[in-house]
């Protein structure tokens, strides 16, 4: 049986060898010079940057909009009101955060998690020894339940659980990111049948041969929090999970649940592995830990017969139902599903979706105006060069959208100037004109939308060469 140990890293050198006393004045012998090994960065990167950067501009552009459309009070104005906090919350911010976090926000292990802006996350309180197979096991077997994956239906879903006080014991978590890489897996309890409400743990598995600071290998890390309610992040103004700050409870939650469902699963704390400190998490909740990291083991769970496990699936055919679909999928299937699909991100999706529509209006067009014996002669002549523009750029921008599908960098940089064109000239007539039309903002808004969705992360991810 393990220990509870207070690890410490044995000194490995003499450090005397290394650092024999000097016999003279010490000298600085390496010539200053810049840190060399940052990645180079082409002519594409740069391209691609400033297109991003315009695009945080415009938003913020839009945002002044919305903020000078709503000045004036009537009903009318509470509408434009809330769409400038979404455009803010779920728009300008984030794009924001991710700038100026991907600057100072250290990418290596720091035992803290970040989220997809970029922000510090939940702290790592857990680490597991065991196949995957076996914390499956494990945990269902202490009572928890695997969660969906993020989809538009799962979303919904848990919006429906929040709102209405429902039950939905699958509902999906956020995704947080540690080493790099988005958690494999989370389990969930949910409190009283509301999901607004429920104990929640993330999972990670560690890289081949990667060691904790101190020199400690571990097979999986996890940060566990409870959620105990829905409210705005601080950072963003996004709707969130707000949480406990004591996250130790939640910690040790996990580890009783699991230890009293299976004795023989084993515990060791590594003691003191971070500083006990207090700070705040992604959505801007306080949290404070002790600083230790136990180390939950749970080699062998899947291969033990306990009571009541025949109500448990065995490891080479665990299924997970999907309560929104009324179907069942296995764990291999939903936890690869999100990585192995060949669609691109959501939001390229709904870009290519409103430039469908313009082709189609632009056809519809086409077809009225030949109808009514539409000709290039007389008073026509200027508006018909302007429409047959209109609709070259349109099925040119259509072009586009479905090489960048095909994974075309180049292409996509090209559809995100042609996208900003668009927006700069439709956010300069609506802040030209003597009063901001409800047209002229809508009309503002889409190109803003369409060009959030060409330069969004997920989309750079998708045509990166080294994604593939």
């Amino acid at each position: 049986m393990w220990k509870t140990l207070r690890v410490r890293k044995e000194l490995r050198i003499d450090g005397t060898n290394r650092y024999p006393i000097p016999t003279s004045p010490p000298r600085y012998e390496s010539e200053p010079k810049k840190v060399s090994g940052e990645k180079a960065h082409s002519v594409a990167d740069f391209f691609e940057f400033s297109c991003v950067v315009t695009a945080s501009v415009l938003t913020l552009w839009l945002a002044w909009l919305l903020v000078q459309k709503s000045s004036h009070w009537a009903w009318s104005s509470l509408g434009w009101l809330i769409a400038f906090w979404a455009l803010m919350a779920y728009l300008a911010l984030p794009r924001l955060h991710q700038f100026f976090t991907a600057l100072y926000v250290p990418d290596y292990f720091i035992a803290r998690t970040r989220t997809g802006d970029g922000l510090l996350g939940d702290p790592v309180n857990l680490a597991v020894d065991g196949d995957e197979v076996d914390i499956h096991i494990a945990m269902r077997r202490a009572g928890w339940v695997l969660a969906d994956e993020i989809t538009l239906r799962s979303s919904w879903g848990i919006i429906k659980s929040s709102v209405l006080r429902r039950s939905y014991p699958q509902a999906p978590v956020s995704s947080l990111f540690l080493l790099g890489n988005r958690h494999n897996f989370a389990y969930q309890q949910e409190v009283d049948g509301n999901a607004s409400q429920r104990h929640h743990i993330r999972f990670w598995k560690t890289p081949e041969g990667w060691m904790l600071p101190g020199g400690h290998q571990v097979g999986w890390l996890a940060a566990g929090t409870y959620d105990r309610a829905v409210g705005l992040s601080l950072f963003t103004g996004q709707i969130t999970h707000k949480i406990d700050a004591d996250i130790d409870d939640e910690r040790d939650f996990v580890i009783n649940t699991v230890r009293y469902a299976d004795p023989q699963c084993d515990v060791q704390i590594i003691e003191d592995f971070s500083t006990a400190y207090h700070h705040r998490n992604g959505g801007g909740d306080s949290v404070h830990t002790d600083g230790d990291l136990p180390v939950l083991d749970v080699t062998a769970a899947s291969q033990r017969d306990l009571p009541g496990d025949e109500n448990i699936d065995r490891p080479q055919d665990v299924r997970v139902s999907d309560s929104l679909s009324g179907g069942s999928l296995s764990v291999a299937d939903q936890m690869s599903a999100a990585a192995n699909h060949h669609l691109p991100p959501t939001p390229f999706l709904l870009a290519g979706a409103m430039i469908v529509l313009s082709v189609v209006s632009v056809a519809i067009a086409w077809l009225l105006l030949a109808g009514h014996g539409w000709s290039w002669h007389g008073e026509d002549t200027s508006l018909s060069v302007e429409f047959i523009g209109l609709s070259v750029g349109v099925l040119l921008m259509l072009v586009l959208w479905v090489l960048t599908a095909a994974r075309r960098r180049w292409a996509r940089i090209a559809l995100m100037l042609m996208t900003i064109v668009g927006s700069i000239q439709d956010l300069g007539l609506a802040t030209v004109r003597g009063s901001i039309s409800t047209s002229g903002l809508i009309s503002a808004g889409i190109s803003v939308l369409m060009l959030w969705a060409i330069s969004s992360d997920a989309m750079r991810q998708w045509v990166k060469p080294s994604s593939r």
